[in-house]
């Protein structure tokens, strides 16, 4: 172990002496010679990152193989001295498959597996699985071990961040993690069966295995919620990846975090396939013809536009094919040129040559009364001004088809003074997204007229930068004389090296800034949620359908979910998708999972509960109370020590029982994130803690959550299978039926 830490340092070293070199040649040069500056600083900057990324069980196996003279190390990237002899291999190296997926029936060549359990640069357990005990030396004899890893990790206590399974991978879930890289895989799992984990260690094995395929277009991971993401972001990085997006749904949109809460019945209709023909539809209201004749007052004469004339011009701009604000270009040239000829035959001109008509053309372009008439006609449209029009006029979302009971759900004001902070939701985006295909980018021209309106803003941002760079190069000159250092580097360069340190933006950045972006490969987590509008977001992000896609049908809280995967797949990727099951429950007891078999039956018929490995000795129980004041001291006294617990609550009482319980339970916290996360106790809503596990579970009025919404039973089905070792439930009603495996607790 000492000698792969060694290695790993000196390696460590190198690169930033490598990174070093290439920032120190400043930004000076051909353009080539700064692009290949560039690429350099990426690369050993991603280098370095892995390096010290896999810091903490760098090696955590041994393969003993028939075929091999000395064993072979397992880690979490791969190692060779300067004479390229392996030191440690990667475990997503197909030469490593043995050690995740040998059995004693199908050995591979392995007569021993051994775990290393490691604390920071130590050896502090040793775990062996023996497959031929003959072939073994007698020194190999002297020093076999036997407790088995999986268990010994399942029993470890939650931390509140999600740990990487690389040590413990099981045969069935090594399979998907290796599976190919093209096409559709659906890993269907239920509770605790690993879906999460697994599919970010196929992230990080594809993109070891089709390293230069993937980099270029990077690797999107997409989660339910911010707390999800901040729970498993620490996973990739464990394993040497660091240039993968994690998203939710709610950001895929850039410039626009959507942050406002709406009603179920709101995001349903939202997600509803047919917005797509819906937000068509009001993209089309926006190009008006006028029922009468549009005069147009120029002073010297008057130019008519009838419905004629608009509706030529209509019908030759949607033969352009082209989005609404390319496509207004195609129109407003046809609505110029029928205004120059009239202008032409007023002023008692007859046919014009076509520089003539153009000048006429560009002049009239220029006239108040032209430029308002086309903009009544076919305007200039952002995702945001569409949405926030149709939303707030029930006219418009007549036009566009929605029913009474629809535009009920959607009516809202447009936001105030302009200002949208807080105005999107989660079920916004995908439409705004699906509204910017239609419409497309505005004219660069118009873009530039607006902006030389605020020719002094920039003016002044241009001083405050001039500014800083002044600043920058004083400090320089200061830093130089100190070390001694003023005639090897002169202050410009010094500066702009430090400058260029933030030009240098990651694939991940780059795909998160550019909502066209086409990534290489989709993960999508807790997949069921996704509604049909967020699934045509999302491919039009994998045009390869390049994906893999973790979920539980049995788990869907959404009412826009998915009930089949064929449902959402098939319009897009019919006959390209495959479906792999993940069947061994690791994390829930057997006990909490038979409770929660039970209520499987409301969900839906068919549905199986995934078989638990262990058992926790702690059977759930339940307490009745005659109200929810003295739920405090009940949670208080299931708090684990270093570990987690958590009280779920049903959405309409999260407010209430959060304050009430973070104000008299130590270290208790309210709501979703990072807080949550870390905090002994976290009160949330069947939803926040969707994709998390905590050591124990106190789950609150379960029959107000079975009648809260049509998903009620799928999300009592989540909250039963949060917890690692025991569950409480208290209510002050009757305990639904399906809870009566619930021992009854002391004190009810």
């Amino acid at each position: 172990m000492a000698g792969l830490y060694r290695r790993l340092d000196l390696l460590r070293v190198r690169t930033q002496r490598q990174l070093d070199d290439v920032l120190a040649q400043g930004g000076g040069g051909t353009h080539q010679n700064r692009s290949e500056r560039d690429t350099f600083a990426v690369m050993y900057g991603e280098r370095l990152a892995r390096l010290w990324a896999v810091e903490n069980g760098l090696c955590f196996g041994r393969l003993d193989l028939t075929s091999e003279e000395r064993p072979l190390y397992i880690g979490r990237l791969g190692l060779s001295d300067d004479d390229q002899a392996r030191l440690l291999i990667d475990w997503r190296a197909p030469v490593a498959q043995p050690f995740y997926r040998a059995t004693p029936a199908a050995p591979m060549g392995v007569t021993r597996r051994r775990h290393l359990q490691t604390r920071g640069r130590r050896v502090i357990g040793v775990n062996d699985d023996l497959f031929d005990l003959d072939r073994l030396t007698d020194a190999d004899r002297a020093t076999l071990n036997g407790e088995a890893a999986l268990l010994a990790a399942l029993d470890e206590k939650r931390t509140g961040r999600m740990r990487d399974i690389v040590a413990t991978i099981q045969a069935e879930q090594d399979r998907i993690i290796r599976g190919e890289l093209s096409g559709i895989l659906v890993v269907q799992g239920g509770p605790g069966t690993g879906k999460t984990v697994v599919a970010l260690h196929r992230a990080a094995y594809l993109l070891y295995t089709h390293r230069e395929r993937l980099a270029r277009r990077g690797v999107l991971i997409l989660g339910p919620n911010l707390t999800f993401l901040r729970y498993i972001e620490q996973v990739l990085p464990s394993l040497g990846e660091t240039d993968v997006l994690l998203s939710t749904v709610a950001d895929l949109y850039p410039g626009l975090t959507a942050t406002a809460r709406e009603p179920a019945a709101s995001a349903a209709v939202k997600g509803a396939a047919r917005m797509a023909e819906v937000i068509a539809r009001a993209v089309a209201d926006r190009q008006r013809m006028p029922s009468r004749t549009i005069e147009i007052d120029l002073g010297r004469h008057t130019l008519r536009l009838d419905q004629r004339i608009c509706e030529a011009a209509r019908g030759r701009a949607l033969r352009s094919r082209r989005p609404h604000n390319q496509a207004r270009a195609v129109f407003v040239r046809h609505i110029l040129t029928t205004l120059a000829k009239q202008a032409a035959k007023a002023l008692g001109r007859g046919m014009l040559e076509e520089d003539e008509l153009a000048d006429l053309r560009e002049e009239l372009r220029t006239e108040p009364a032209v430029k308002a008439a086309l903009n009544r006609l076919w305007p200039y449209l952002t995702p945001q001004q569409l949405l926030i029009g149709l939303f707030s006029s029930r006219e418009r979302m007549a036009h566009a088809g929605l029913t009474a009971a629809e535009q009920d759900a959607l009516l809202r004001p447009p936001p105030r003074g302009g200002a949208a902070a807080g105005y999107w939701t989660e079920a916004d985006v995908p439409l705004l997204d699906e509204a910017a295909e239609l419409l497309g980018d505005i004219d660069p021209m118009v873009l530039r007229a607006a902006a030389l309106q605020a020719e002094e803003e920039l003016a002044a941002a241009r001083r405050a930068e001039a500014a800083e760079r002044d600043a920058e190069l004083a400090y320089a000159r200061e830093v130089l004389e100190l070390t001694g250092m003023s005639e090897i580097m002169d202050a410009e360069r010094f500066a702009a090296r430090h400058r260029d340190d933030d030009l240098h933006l990651t694939t991940a950045e780059r795909a998160a800034a550019d909502r066209t972006w086409a990534f290489g490969h989709i993960i999508v987590d807790e997949a069921q949620e996704l509604s049909p509008m967020a699934w045509r977001m999302l491919m039009r992000r994998s045009p390869n359908r390049s994906m893999t896609i973790v979920g539980d049908l049995a788990q869907t809280g959404s009412a826009a979910g998915a009930a089949t995967w064929a449902e959402m797949l098939d319009p897009y990727a019919a006959g390209r998708w495959r479906q792999e099951t993940l069947t061994v429950n690791y994390r829930t007891p057997a006990e909490l999972m038979a409770l929660a078999a039970d209520v499987l039956p409301l969900v839906g018929p068919g549905l199986r509960a995934p078989r638990s490995v262990r058992e926790s000795g702690e059977p759930p129980w339940a307490r009745r109370v005659d109200d929810l004041a003295g739920l405090a001291p009940i949670v208080a006294g299931q708090i684990v020590p270093d570990g987690r617990l958590a009280v779920i609550v049903p959405a309409a009482r999260a407010a209430e029982i959060g304050s009430a319980v973070a104000a008299r339970v130590p270290g208790a916290v309210a709501g979703p994130g990072a807080d949550a996360l870390e905090a002994p106790v976290a009160v949330l809503t069947v939803a926040e803690a969707k994709g998390l596990e905590f050591d124990r579970v106190v789950l609150v009025q379960p029959g107000e959550i079975l009648a809260d919404s049509p998903r009620g039973a799928g999300d009592l089905y989540v909250a039963l299978t949060r917890a690692t070792r025991g569950l409480g439930v208290v209510h002050t009603g009757e305990l639904p039926a399906v809870l009566g495996r619930c021992r009854a607790a002391p004190g009810t």
